[in-house]
């Protein structure tokens, strides 16, 4: 078979089939629009807490009304005491205690010791415990520079210095601007690769899998055109619908693509042609996406990870993917920038690519044998 005969044959058993049709195009549709949508606020607000005030000073009444009025937590009750408030932070009614020690306002308007304000967060969410931190943080801070600067009671070691944050690439600062561009490099992975590892188990159960050198490139060829497809659906159409901080390079992207789908197609024919049925796919390579996701780095640092654990992410392409799509899409990063990225990904294609070519394609003389 032809390589042009074998790429069009392949689109259309891509299109005639409903498991690979559902799992290669419209599983990224559905998780371009449903992934994102618990994200939508991108800031975690209205965390319940609950306040302690043993100030009782105009100054501390001030700080609950400007705490209130932030979006970020909500007052759902006021103790009379400490234990009283860590007790309902343990029984789950709410996720912090803010504490408003007696004699803050003395403290605040003479420099006193022995007083300030204390918070208890549930840290086994992290982000509601940084959320409700920095919320208390931000009211005392504008308490302390607006109100008490401008009535001229802090004049100890000058005027207090003014923090002035401005996020980059992410202006909002919002968890869905943050992890959805990562998360997209993994979902064109996964579709793709579970897609093309169907396709070969499925050959395979037939007893096909053995294709021609310009058959299997063909074939190459046609997963890796879906892959391309993807991703221009999701970094040209869904990150615009879905509202995504982008300063897009998009001559890199469109460069960068086609390595990145090519890496995917070529593993994913490889690992396909060891199942003995197209189910084997989804059976085996499903566990694998969230692995997949941690080891990208976004979640935590990759370089923070352990050295075994670093040379094994390398070897996944959404790993290297992320670290050349998220700079291009988001931070309008130059081809020079996300050099050693697109250099692992050109690595990974002809990797994966070769060894698929080595177990599936034949290579003169007699086949060798179908079930091997």
């Amino acid at each position: 078979m032809s390589f042009g005969r074998a790429f069009r044959a392949t689109w259309a058993t891509v299109l005639a089939s409903r498991t690979l049709l559902s799992t290669m195009l419209l599983a990224v549709v559905l998780y371009a629009f449903y992934y994102p949508a618990p994200y939508s606020q991108e800031v975690a607000q209205q965390l319940p807490v609950v306040l302690v005030d043993e100030d009782a000073s105009a100054l501390s009444r001030e700080l609950v009304r400007d705490l209130e009025a932030t979006r970020a937590v909500v007052v759902v009750d006021r103790a009379p005491g400490v234990a009283e408030a860590q007790a309902a932070l343990r029984a789950g009614k709410a996720d912090g205690v803010v504490l408003i020690a007696r004699g803050l306002e003395r403290q605040l308007r003479t420099g006193a010791p022995g007083a300030g304000i204390a918070v208890w967060v549930n840290a086994s969410y992290l982000l509601r415990a940084s959320t409700i931190g920095e919320a208390v943080t931000e009211v005392l801070r504008h308490l302390a520079v607006e109100k008490l600067a401008v009535l001229g009671q802090i004049v100890r070691g000058g005027p207090p210095v003014t923090v002035i944050r401005e996020p980059l690439f992410n202006p909002t600062a919002g968890y869905k601007g943050y992890v959805f561009p990562a998360v997209a490099i993994v979902i064109v992975q996964q579709t793709l690769l579970f897609g093309a590892a169907t396709f070969m188990g499925g050959r395979r159960s037939q007893g096909s899998w053995r294709m021609g050198r310009a058959e299997y490139l063909g074939t190459w060829a046609a997963f890796a055109s879906v892959g391309i497809c993807t991703c221009l659906f999701l970094f040209g159409f869904i990150f615009w619908v879905q509202g995504i901080p982008r300063d897009e390079n998009v001559g890199g992207m469109l460069f960068a693509t086609p390595l990145l789908s090519a890496a995917v197609a070529g593993l994913g024919l490889w690992l396909g042609s060891f199942f003995d049925r197209s189910e084997r796919a989804m059976v085996i390579l499903g566990p694998t996406s969230a692995p997949f996701f941690f080891l990208s780095g976004t979640a935590w640092p990759l370089d923070q990870m352990p050295r075994f654990v670093q040379l094994l992410a390398q070897a996944i392409p959404s790993t290297s993917g992320v670290h050349v799509f998220v700079p291009l899409n988001q931070m309008h990063a130059t081809l020079a920038d996300v050099a050693p990225g697109l250099a692992i990904l050109s690595g990974l294609g002809l990797l994966y690519g070769g060894l698929g070519w080595q177990r599936i394609a034949r290579h003169g003389g007699r086949p060798p044998a179908q079930n091997v």
